[in-house]
């Protein structure tokens, strides 16, 4: 009886997750809305072609999606039972996932050193609003990374801990899939 309702509160806790998703991805939807509606409106300040760099952003990407590659060994090690590669994987993707995070402060550092802010035009304030909401998740996802070593080296693959890493694995990817979007949508689009 106690195991039905363990399993039942995961498959809850699971369901609580991918309702926490959905939410995070209609807000991001909005913020898409709105930088695609504002995109042309600089007030004759440089638009994306002349202020992004597209190697630095291209760079940036590779970065992330090896993350997401890092992590989904780690879900395999979660699978097999094996902590220690686990832990390996897990650590290799907080360290890609912290490179990227720098790269992104790097990339919007310069712009305001330029001259270029949230407060320049409307379409810098869409800009700035839809990355530095995707940095500040993938701020959290390091947090969550962090606790999430120190919980799998301190307790081992118990359920518990392999329960929290199968969210954080879909948290991460799902970061990476919105990344994708920000790339085409914002930096590709912004050079055609």
């Amino acid at each position: 009886m106690t195991e039905i309702f363990h399993q039942h509160q995961q498959e809850n806790s699971f369901l609580g997750f991918w309702l926490y998703l959905m939410t995070d991805l209609i807000m991001f939807a909005a913020l898409f809305a709105s930088y695609i509606v504002l995109k042309n409106n600089n007030f004759n300040s440089p638009g994306g072609e002349e202020l992004f760099n597209l190697s630095l952003v291209l760079f940036s990407t590779i970065v992330l999606l090896t993350s997401s590659f890092t992590c989904g060994l780690a879900g395999l090690y979660v699978e097999k039972r094996n902590v220690r590669a686990t832990s390996f994987w897990l650590l290799l993707t907080l360290i890609l996932g912290s490179f990227f995070l720098f790269l992104g402060y790097k990339e919007l550092n310069n712009l305001v050193l330029e001259g270029y802010s949230w407060q320049t035009n409307a379409f810098l304030s869409a800009f700035f609003s839809l990355i530095i909401l995707h940095g500040l998740h993938i701020a959290a996802g390091i947090l969550w990374i962090t606790v999430s070593f120190f919980q799998l080296r301190s307790f081992g693959l118990s359920d518990f801990v392999a329960s929290k890493l199968r969210r954080l694995f879909l948290f991460w990817h799902f970061l990476d899939v919105v990344w994708i979007f920000i790339f085409t949508i914002v930096y590709l689009y912004a050079h055609i």
